[in-house]
């Protein structure tokens, strides 16, 4: 050191306290102390708040992955339904053309296409299938779709009294609509 720096530093040591000296160095120090515990608090508040946002993302995405397999579960089968429903169908319209013949054999046949009708209805139904009730029912364009009309005075306006076809639901959800014919006032 030169003696001109160490004489000025000897100067500010003999003009300020020794209280100031000492205040001086530590406020210096404290501040910086408190900022960086300032900035590592804001710093560890936004991890805390990304981490709390990824795990209820990632609960959030569990959960809609667990519906999304219950309804593949529940609902996958939809496609497949729809065509044995066509053949549950055709079963239908041979018993109502054959029911009112008199030959015996047709008769046994007739037993016997019925018993396979139902069977066929009833393992499905414990998978969900179920039949919607048309028949004297009012108009739901949730579950029937009018094909035509016909004027009636003995039932109420927009009841159903022909079905053309049945409908179905599977675990609650409409597979296929009713078709049907309602009623009308003059």
């Amino acid at each position: 050191m030169t003696q001109e720096t160490q004489k000025n530093d000897d100067f500010m040591n003999k003009s300020l306290a020794p209280e100031e000296q000492q205040e001086q160095p530590q406020e210096a120090v404290g501040e910086d102390s408190v900022q960086t515990d300032n900035s590592e608090l804001l710093e560890n508040q936004k991890y805390k708040e990304k981490y709390y946002y990824l795990a209820a993302e990632y609960e959030n995405a569990l959960k809609r992955f667990e519906r999304e397999k219950s309804n593949i579960i529940k609902f996958g089968a939809e496609n497949i339904l729809k065509d044995v429903l066509s053949s549950i169908d055709l079963f239908e319209l041979t018993v109502q053309a054959l029911v009112h013949d008199q030959d015996p054999k047709i008769k046994n046949i007739l037993v016997g296409l019925e018993m396979i009708r139902k069977q066929m209805v009833d393992n499905l139904s414990k998978h969900g299938l179920e039949r919607i009730t048309s028949l004297n029912a009012l108009f739901d364009p949730n579950f029937h779709e009018a094909v035509a009309q016909e004027i009636n005075a003995e039932v109420v306006e927009n009841t159903v009294i022909k079905e053309h076809q049945a409908g179905y639901k599977l675990n609650g959800r409409l597979l296929r609509a009713a078709k049907v014919v309602v009623s009308k006032k003059n």
